[in-house]
C-alpha cells in the first residue's frame, strides 16, 4: 500500500510517499481503508522529535493520527464491526499511521461515522474533539454557569471546544485575530479577545476553566486569571508526574517530567489552583458521544482545506504555519 512514511526526526522534515506492507490485522482490531486523514499539531510535533523521550516510535514511521474510512476486515473479537462499516478513529499511540491507505485500528477505540458528515468532515474530528471532551467533560467537570478560557478559539482544538463548552452551559471565553472574530462568535464564544490588540490578562477575571494550548508566557498568565479552586488544563505543557504513571513511563522519564512541571504546578498551589496535563486518549464510546452531538446539530466541524493525498507534505506546512482556521485535511478517496 502507499503511505507517507518518516524515515528520521527532523524539523519540518518532509515525509516520504512509500510503497510499505498493509498493517497487520490484531484480533481487537479492524482494518480500515482510509478515505481520508487529518493532520494535527501533534503530527508535526512527532516529525520534530519533540515526543521521542515519551513516545519511543521506531523508524520508519506512518504518520497520521485522525481517519475516516470503511472497514475491510475485523479481528475475531473486533466487535460490534462488520465489513462495510462506515467509520471515524483517532488511531492509539504506538499504532498510528493514517496517512496510508489502510490503517488497523483497536475496535475500542473506533465510532461509526456520523451519517450526515462526509469523510472529509469526519476525518477532522476525532483527536481535536476528544482532546476537548475530555478536558472539558472528564477533568474540568465543566457545568452550566461557569466560566471556562479556551486559547486560540479558531484553531482545530478551539473551534471544537468552544461549541462542547457553550453546549454544556458555559460561558466561553477565547483569543482569535480580527479576521477570525466572526467565525468564532457563530460557534458560540461569548468574549473574544484580539491577541494582537488585547492582553486576556488585562480582560478576564475569576475564570472557572481555562484550557491552554499556548507557550509557558501565556500558561502562566492563565494562573492570574483563575479563581482561587479553579483548574488549568494545558495540552502543550509541561507534562506532569501523573502523565508519567498514565503511560507507564521509565523512571528517569517519570523524573523528568517532575522537573519540568514543578515551577507551574507549585504556582499553581500558591493560587489555589488544579493544574493538570493532558495527552487526549483514543476513546471510541467517548467518540460515540461525540457522534451524538453531531448528528444533533450541537456541533459543527470546522473544515479549512482539503488537500489531495499526494500534498501530506504541503497540508502539515499550512498546519505549521499556523494560519487554518479549525482542521486540515488530506482526501484519499
Amino acid at each position: 500500500m502507499r503511505a507517507f512514511v518518516l524515515e528520521r526526526y527532523g524539523k519540518k522534515r518532509a515525509i516520504t510517499l512509500s510503497e510499505v506492507p498493509a498493517p497487520t490485522l490484531r484480533d481487537d482490531e479492524v482494518l480500515v481503508q482510509v478515505h481520508a486523514a487529518s493532520v494535527n499539531q501533534l503530527d508535526c510535533k512527532l516529525r520534530d522529535g519533540e515526543f521521542k523521550l515519551i513516545l519511543p516510535y521506531r523508524m520508519p514511521l506512518v504518520l497520521g493520527h485522525d481517519v475516516a474510512g470503511v472497514v475491510v476486515d475485523v479481528g475475531p473479537s473486533a466487535q460490534p464491526f462488520k465489513v462495510g462499516d462506515e467509520v471515524y478513529a483517532r488511531a492509539d499511540d504506538m499504532r498510528i499511521g493514517t496517512f496510508a491507505e489502510m490503517v488497523a485500528v483497536k475496535a475500542a477505540s473506533v465510532a461509526h461515522k456520523p451519517k450526515s458528515l462526509t469523510m472529509e468532515e469526519a476525518a477532522s474530528l476525532p483527536l481535536v474533539a476528544l482532546t476537548a471532551w475530555q478536558a472539558l467533560v472528564e477533568v474540568a467537570h465543566l457545568r452550566k454557569g461557569q466560566k471556562v478560557f479556551i486559547q486560540a478559539g479558531s484553531g482545530g482544538v478551539g473551534t471544537f471546544a468552544i461549541q462542547l463548552a457553550k453546549h454544556l452551559g458555559a460561558t466561553v471565553a477565547t483569543t482569535t485575530s480580527a479576521g477570525n472574530a466572526a467565525l468564532v462568535k457563530s460557534l458560540g464564544a461569548d468574549v473574544v479577545i484580539d491577541y494582537r490588540t488585547q492582553d486576556f490578562e488585562d480582560v478576564l477575571r475569576d475564570v472557572d476553566v481555562v484550557l491552554n494550548s499556548q507557550d509557558g508566557k501565556t500558561l502562566e498568565k492563565s494562573l492570574r486569571v483563575l479563581r482561587r479552586g479553579g483548574k488549568l488544563i494545558s495540552i502543550s505543557g509541561p507534562p506532569d508526574p501523573a502523565f508519567g504513571q498514565a503511560i507507564g513511563a521509565p523512571g528517569f522519564v517519570k523524573l523528568v517530567l517532575r522537573l519540568l512541571s514543578a515551577g507551574v504546578r507549585r504556582r499553581a498551589r500558591r493560587g489555589g489552583i488544579d493544574y493538570s496535563f493532558l495527552f487526549m486518549m483514543a476513546n471510541g464510546s467517548q467518540l460515540g458521544e461525540i457522534t451524538r452531538l453531531v448528528e444533533a446539530g450541537v456541533i459543527r466541524p470546522v473544515v479549512d482545506r482539503v488537500f489531495p493525498f499526494e500534498a501530506t507534505n504541503e497540508a502539515m506546512a499550512y498546519v505549521d504555519s499556523g494560519r487554518a482556521k479549525g482542521k486540515v485535511v488530506v482526501k484519499l478517496r
